[in-house]
């Protein structure tokens, strides 16, 4: 009887952490293809990068093109850095 709770105690667990660790994989890969359109045609592209992938993690969406758009992610948009510039490329 223990042996059987313990394992359906096991397969609950392995059932539990794939379903968080799943969606947190597709955001972070929908970033990095994302941010990496974004920041095609940056001068400094480890630096847009990090802060698009900052932005990304945090409000979820990336605008479309290289530069602009800003208004189809508003939270891209508002997010600013301790100087009160744009935070987000």
């Amino acid at each position: 009887m223990k042996a059987l709770f313990l394992a359906s105690l096991l397969i609950f667990t392995i059932l539990l952490s794939n379903t968080l660790i799943q969606p947190t994989m597709a955001s972070s890969y929908y970033c990095a293809k994302s941010c990496k359109s974004r920041c095609a045609q940056a001068g400094v592209m480890d630096r847009c990068l990090k802060y698009c992938g900052i932005c990304c993690e945090k409000c979820k969406c990336v605008p479309s093109g290289t530069y602009g758009n800003k208004h189809q992610c508003p939270c891209y948009r508002d997010m600013v850095n301790s100087k009160g510039k744009p935070k987000c490329p």
